[in-house]
């Protein structure tokens, strides 16, 4: 949290900037694709995980950067931090609307068996990053960032395992309909989806989730990037706020 001593930097001087006014962008398109196809459950989900990092990185600036007073900071601080879970773990539902609709019986239990698991993991140590850093944020120390450093990496290792799980789930579906050469079509083009879906995921996003992980380890403040890794962090953060572009 910034000292009211000090000045605050210009909002479009920092990268939050711009990672919220991609999100912003990503949402104008989903509407206009929205608008040309139609509205459902698949091409809702990039608008909402777009929206969602446009106010997180907006809110990142408010907490961590600007000169509020305290109640203020914390609070924008907490609601940025449940727009990045809607942000990040919100991709996964991405194949999730794919795989309940194919997956039956046997199949369907153990994904969302394991798809649930994972994301009750995923939202206790998203609550667990949130409280660390309302303590800190209220005590205005950095006491607890080593906790969070860790706390981070479970996180986007959490990540990482759900995109494997969808994308071993799709995969065997290929597989599948590779070797019986029987590829049902549904209305909505559902194969094409399940196509793009799995290469990008498997090429992006558990790249993302693991590039993360290593990365944030390094983090010695709360949300600035100041060595390589951070920048590493950065970048791959970048590129996870562009990856709705690819759901669309």
């Amino acid at each position: 949290m910034s000292s009211d001593t000090t000045t605050a930097p210009v909002y479009f001087e920092l990268s939050w900037a711009i990672l919220s006014s991609i999100g912003l962008i990503n949402v104008f398109y989903g509407i206009l694709v929205v608008g040309i196809t139609s509205l459902s459950p698949i091409t809702i989900v990039p608008i909402v995980v777009s929206a969602a990092g446009a106010v997180a990185n907006g809110m990142c600036y408010y907490s961590f950067y600007a000169n509020y007073s305290r109640i203020p900071t914390v609070v924008t601080g907490v609601f940025a931090d449940l727009m990045w879970l809607i942000q990040e773990a919100g991709m996964s539902f991405y194949s999730y609307q794919i795989l309940t609709k194919i997956l039956f019986q046997r199949e369907r239990a153990i994904f969302l068996g394991c798809f649930w698991s994972m994301m009750s993991v995923i939202l206790g140590i998203r609550i667990t990053i949130i409280i660390s850093r309302v303590l800190d944020n209220l005590q205005s120390t950095s006491q607890f960032q080593h906790r969070i450093n860790h706390l981070h990496v479970g996180y986007f290792v959490s990540i990482a395992i759900v995109e494997s799980i969808s994308s071993i789930f799709l995969l065997r579906i290929f597989i599948a309909a590779n070797k019986t050469s029987l590829v049902v079509f549904s209305k909505n083009n559902l194969f094409q989806h399940l196509v793009r879906s799995t290469e990008i995921r498997v090429a992006s996003l558990c790249l993302v989730g693991i590039t993360r992980a290593i990365t944030y380890t390094f983090q010695t403040t709360a949300q600035s990037a100041e060595s390589i890794a951070n920048e590493v962090d950065r970048f791959a953060y970048t590129l996870e706020c562009l990856f709705p572009v690819s759901m669309m």
